[in-house]
């Protein structure tokens, strides 16, 4: 690996095939490509297609055989359960073998789609590269999902098998899971041949004869199954992703693509090498959880930790810190939204002091845009870089961090860095022009998107093209904006639909956002645009106070507004704003700001089947009612 970064992104954009050629070779191939890059059939791109491969046998086979069994693979630790296990990889191995032999045993080949529906346990992992060792796609879906959005998911990918378990749990909740796939099987016109379930002792579910099988019992009588290759261009797995329509969006994966960019990643962005504990703090149903919980740290000969719990609550603040403490972790990666809520309850980070953080050395957030006032509270309190990446579900890793694998850039608060190698990043008008420096825009991708990426949507090439490749013609839509500065870094601001236009200006919440954030008394903090009859557009702000502030709410609002006059100037106009408990937001930690703005509008929305708690908007309602907002405004 070039030890430049600037040498290394020029030479993947300008000469992919012998930069991608040459990060491949350090993978196992039971028979190498023809192509690295086969651009025959335009727009769909495929990366070394010809190539024959397992991905099971690279995160897990190909350390045992080099001598490395013995070596921590994954650490499984659970504060809800008080749970905590390893498996070495000839453990994990073996377990991942007899549980191919299961999928096989119960008539599931090369091709075959398996439907994932399982908490944040070992056998979840176990589940999704058993599918993989014998070529099998699996589509894991965020265990507790209603029973309409699993069954949409089921009628999509029609699976042979699903496998869930018999609880998950949240905090102190347990959510029994057999009802919701109960139901969700009776909603789908798709119908599985099986149903394998792990019963957990806090919960046992009853078994349907016929359909519904015990994990336990089909472990004991299992026979280990060998790796199955495949073609680099077959695909791995199917994510779900939200769409526009109600109808989820099928994020293809393939074999090839994603090995070799996923186990080049975890150096070059990560700077993670074999032997190291890496620690990415989010759930298996999110694309995060299938890149960097479960394959790329594989992949490298990485310790991965798969964490069962909370950032606060379980039990305390703390529990990141004693994470971090326990097992080593050298470093995380994890959602903003995660410090905002262990900043909002230990706002002077007392907890810290408890742990020896010594081993810890690169913290990295994504999944939402890292606001400043974030950025430099974890930054003071963790004495390590903090490093905001940006990339998305249909990527698969990230378009854009500060490479600390490759070379180390000076930080830039509000910036995820410059473009990872492969991406090739601009920023363009409607009319698909270049922006000058500086400029917001949309921010897209120049085709070929580089391997590891979506090569097309499930069963459906027409909405690929039309969801991501069609408004800007020769490029990837990322449906978010922002600008590029004169370095090179690149600044997403916000999705596309949240550069609101007021009187003709267009700003961007994001940028409002980060100056609420600097507030000393707010925790988090969203900005959206309402509808006004003479501005068109207006900001709308919502701040969640720290723990422990007693102060007037109204004067703490009115000093918000007044920084964002200082610090933005009279055009933004932004005059209001309303104290909430909470957020609204996607299990993921994603704040839901199109349905709050509908919200606030007295639009009609359909509740998100990822919304962490729905009772939540009926405080927002509210909330916004006392501003004058929504339908409950006086």
């Amino acid at each position: 690996m070039s030890n430049s970064y600037k040498d290394a992104y020029e030479k993947s954009l300008n000469d992919p095939n012998s930069f991608w050629g040459s990060v491949a070779e350090d993978c196992h191939w039971y028979k190498k490509w023809d192509k690295v890059l086969d651009d025959s059939n335009k727009p769909f791109y495929r990366w070394f297609t010809g190539g024959e491969m397992n991905t099971c046998y690279n995160a897990l086979d190909i350390h045992v055989d080099k001598g490395n069994g013995d070596r921590t693979a994954l650490i499984y630790d659970s504060p809800v359960t008080d749970t905590k296990k390893t498996y070495t990889f000839k453990e994990l191995r073996d377990e991942v073998a007899k549980f191919a032999g299961v999928l096989n045993s119960m008539g599931v080949e090369k091709g075959d789609r398996v439907i994932i529906y399982m908490p944040m346990i070992p056998e979840a992992a176990i589940a999704m590269l058993g599918c993989a060792r014998i070529g099998a796609v699996h589509s894991v879906v965020f265990g507790g999902f209603a029973p309409n959005e699993l069954a949409t998911r089921i009628n999509d990918a029609k699976p042979k098998v699903i496998i869930s378990a018999s609880c998950g749990i949240e905090v102190k909740k347990k959510i029994p899971y057999k009802p919701l796939l109960d139901k969700a099987i009776d909603l789908s016109e798709s119908k599985p041949n099986a149903t394998i379930i792990f019963q957990r002792p806090m919960e046992i579910a009853s078994l349907q004869d016929g359909r519904d099988y015990d994990w336990a019992t089909l472990m004991s009588d299992a026979k280990p199954h060998g790796c199955v290759p495949v073609k680099a261009t077959d695909p791995l797995y199917i994510l779900y992703t939200s769409g526009t329509t109600g109808q989820p969006k099928g994020v293809v994966r393939d074999n090839g693509g994603h090995l070799v960019a996923l186990k080049w990643s975890m150096k070059a962005v990560y700077n993670i090498d074999e032997g190291d504990v890496w620690w990415a703090a989010s759930d298996i149903g999110w694309v995060v959880g299938h890149s960097y919980i479960v394959y790329a740290p594989l992949f490298k000969g990485a310790t991965t930790v798969m964490f069962e719990g909370k950032p606060v609550g379980t039990p305390d603040a703390g529990t990141f810190w004693r994470v971090i403490s326990e097992y080593k972790v050298k470093s995380m990666f994890t959602a903003p939204t995660a410090f905002r809520a262990i900043k909002r309850e230990d706002p002077e980070a007392k907890l810290v002091k408890n742990y020896d953080l010594s081993k810890f050395e690169i913290l990295f957030l994504a999944g939402e845009r890292t606001d400043p006032d974030t950025l430099h509270w974890s930054e003071r309190n963790l004495n390590v870089p903090v490093i905001d990446h940006w990339w998305q579900t249909e990527t698969g890793w990230a378009i854009a961090s500060n490479c600390m694998g490759i070379e180390r850039f000076p930080v830039k608060a509000g910036s995820p860095t410059k473009a990872v190698p492969g991406w090739n990043v601009q920023v363009v008008d409607a009319d698909c022009n270049v922006l000058p420096v500086g400029q917001i825009g949309a921010i897209v991708v120049k085709l070929p998107l580089p391997p590891g990426t979506l090569p097309t949507l499930w069963q459906n090439d027409d909405r690929y093209i039309k969801a991501y490749l069609e408004e800007f013609p020769s490029y990837y839509k990322t449906a978010d904006a922002g600008f590029i500065d004169e370095d090179g870094y690149i600044y997403v601001m916000s999705r596309t639909d949240d550069i609101i236009n007021v009187a003709g200006h267009r700003l961007s919440t994001g940028a409002m956002e980060e100056v609420l954030a600097n507030h000393p008394d707010v925790a988090e903090c969203a900005v959206m645009g309402v509808e006004d009859q003479l501005k068109g557009q207006v900001p709308l702000g919502f701040l969640v106070l720290n723990a422990g502030v007693t102060r007037d709410h109204a004067e703490i609002v009115k000093e918000a507004v007044q920084m964002v006059r200082d610090m933005i100037g009279p055009v933004a106009a932004f005059k209001t704003a309303t104290i909430v408990k909470r957020l609204p937001k996607t299990r993921s930690g994603k704040i839901l700001r199109g349905t709050m703005r509908s919200i606030a509008d007295k639009k009609e929305y359909k509740v998100p089947a990822t919304i962490d708690d729905p009772l939540i908007l009926e405080e927002i309602e509210e909330s916004l009612g006392k501003v004058g907002y929504g339908p409950k405004a006086n």
